[in-house]
């Protein structure tokens, strides 16, 4: 097998890593409070990463203030921000419509980026967040016959739901800006540790408020914790940039579309969750909007 084959199967592989983690987030929200969960993620994630470190010899980088401020802030948005409202919004929706719409990310990162620094964007971009806006409308708003049958307030709770996982991927989003906003970049992996730390931190005042510590855990969300900090947080990273370093950036950037085609079919295998046509309709517009997003950097 060549270097490119290994590198798309590594590829594929962190992308369905991606989308588990909706799946196993819906399992984490039934049991532990938002703030409990992320700050035992980036327990559990935070000591690999600094073995990974010590491993690869990986030095601290040495940063002007600026740069600190920018992670700081990358840490609040894209590892506590993120996770949390993740996990508040997947206690009122279904992870099939939550994988739908983080598969959103990289077309509303294309256009937070153009937004606040003022680029024009072009018809692929426009395009693009079109087909993903269609596709979140498709699984945000319930349709007429279900409105109809369903209590109001379930309505509103999975309308309520589903913003809460927008807002996560928005804060996703920004932790992207921000990280092109740094004079001096660190190393992948120093980045994901620093996150982890500050999302760590960032969490474990809220979770010692919420109290869930003082009564017993539900194994079930425990292992589901494990999980996310192990594989998808760590082992995701590995084979990402595994698979990047054997690919160009356009081809990377078009396997993040195997993400909410991974998550709404895991959800329908592991939790049992109905896909109906407004699921399928809207993964298909958010597939197609990545795919096209990513494909607009191959042309001159």
């Amino acid at each position: 097998m060549s270097a490119t084959k290994v590198g798309y199967l590594y590829l594929s592989l962190a992308m369905v890593t991606v989308g588990s983690t909706v799946v196993a987030s819906k399992v984490i929200a039934g049991g532990l409070p938002p703030f409990t969960a992320t700050a035992l993620r980036f327990a559990i994630a935070l000591p690999v990463f600094l073995l990974l470190m010590r491993l690869q010899r990986a030095p601290w980088p040495r940063l002007a203030r600026a740069d600190w401020a920018l992670l700081v802030l990358q840490g609040l948005a894209g590892s506590a921000g993120y996770t949390t409202l993740l996990l508040s919004g997947l206690r009122m929706t279904s992870a099939a419509d939550a994988g739908v719409i983080v598969g959103t990310l990289p077309v509303v990162s294309a256009l937070v980026a153009t937004l606040v620094l003022r680029e024009r964007p072009d018809r692929a971009l426009w395009l693009a967040i079109g087909l993903a806006t269609a596709g979140v409308i498709a699984v945000a708003v319930p349709s007429a016959p279900e409105a109809e049958d369903g209590e109001g307030g379930a309505v509103f709770q999975q309308v309520m739901g589903n913003a809460l996982v927008l807002g996560a991927v928005a804060c996703e989003s920004l932790f992207i800006l921000l990280n092109k906003r740094l004079r001096q970049a660190p190393s992948p992996l120093v980045l994901s540790t620093l996150m982890s730390a500050i999302g760590l931190l960032a969490a474990a005042g809220p979770a010692i408020y919420e109290g869930a510590w003082q009564g017993a855990l539900p194994h079930q969300a425990l292992w589901a914790v494990l999980y996310y900090a192990l594989i998808p947080t760590v082992g995701g990273y590995l084979l990402w940039y595994a698979g990047a370093a054997r690919t160009s950036g356009a081809e990377a950037a078009l396997f993040t579309a195997l993400a909410p085609i991974a998550a709404v079919a895991l959800a329908a295998t592991l939790l049992g969750e109905p896909v109906g046509i407004a699921q399928l309709g809207g993964i298909g517009c958010v597939a197609m909007a990545v795919i096209w997003l990513a494909t607009r950097s191959r042309r001159p």
